[in-house]
């Protein structure tokens, strides 16, 4: 019989061989999925041996990843700023990038959470139910266009227990909202990428993430400008916009926020040093 040990390096070799990135990871990960261990104890039983039953436990796993399909789609969830998702090919996969956003926006309101906020555009419900962990007493929207993505954030959104705390609504950005609402805090990840950049991607991305969630224009500003144009209609005072953005954007975005008013207009970056975020409020 062929022990753990041999099976994750004969994975990841073929894994590489594949064109994943980090192949070794990407196998201790599968492995451990599929044997039920976490990946500290794949390390405490390298030399356990494994008979056919649990092989033909990992073999399909690693068959899948080496065609590109997302390691996420595959362990069938991620997790994301406390929170566990469900993930799948519905709705973008969540990114550490979004997850230092709400690591951000956390610091924004430290002394004050929001009474309400909102997440147009809300995917797998990510930012909204990470919101909703961190911020127990806060009431928050989740908005997306997609019926597909709007299922997969209701079912984490029960799987978390948020029923009571997070509204789910169909609305293409701001369209659907009910009058007279209004929040402390808008945030968005919306389609950034220009059609460029989204032809780069890598098969994970290109063939198993949905195109809307990436772009949805040849510059990929179109959500971007929308949101801004019409986010202080919605916003309290001194409420507060926050956008991930891609990197190339800023000097446009920055512009146009201040041509529309906003105060304290800030760009911010992720953990690589990029500039990933704009930061806006609107004046008190």
């Amino acid at each position: 019989m062929t022990n753990l040990l041999e099976v994750i390096t004969k994975s990841a070799a073929f894994l590489e061989r594949k064109g994943v990135e980090h192949a070794r990871l990407n196998a201790e990960l599968l492995a451990g999925h599929a044997l039920g261990l976490p990946r500290m104890q794949l390390y405490l039983q390298f030399e356990r041996l494994l008979p056919e039953r649990e092989l033909d436990l990992i073999r399909p796993l690693i068959q899948r990843r080496g065609q590109r399909e997302p390691l996420q789609h595959i362990i069938g969830s991620v997790d994301f700023a406390g929170v566990t998702l469900k993930t799948d090919s519905r709705a973008l996969i969540p990114r550490p990038e979004t997850e230092y956003l709400v690591e951000l926006i956390c610091v924004e309101f430290a002394s004050k959470p929001p009474v309400q906020y909102i997440d147009l555009g809300t995917g797998s419900g990510a930012l909204a139910l990470a919101l909703a962990h961190a911020w127990p007493e806060a009431h928050g929207w989740a908005t997306d266009i997609s019926d597909e993505a709007l299922a997969l954030t209701t079912e984490n959104r029960e799987a978390l227990e948020f029923t009571d705390r997070v509204k789910i609504l169909k609305s293409d950005w701001f369209k659907s909202l009910p009058s007279g609402e209004v929040f402390e805090l808008i945030v968005a990840n919306p389609p950034y990428l220009t059609a460029a950049e989204v032809a780069e991607t890598q098969p994970e991305v290109k063939d198993h993430e949905p195109a809307v969630s990436l772009s949805t224009a040849e510059d990929g500003m179109d959500a971007l400008v929308t949101i801004i144009s019409e986010a202080q209609d919605w916003l309290a005072p001194g409420g507060l916009l926050a956008m991930e953005t891609g990197i190339a954007q800023h000097v446009d975005l920055v512009s146009r926020l201040k041509s529309a008013g906003f105060a304290e207009v800030q760009s911010r970056q992720d953990l690589t040093e990029r500039d990933r975020f704009v930061f806006a409020r609107r004046s008190v």
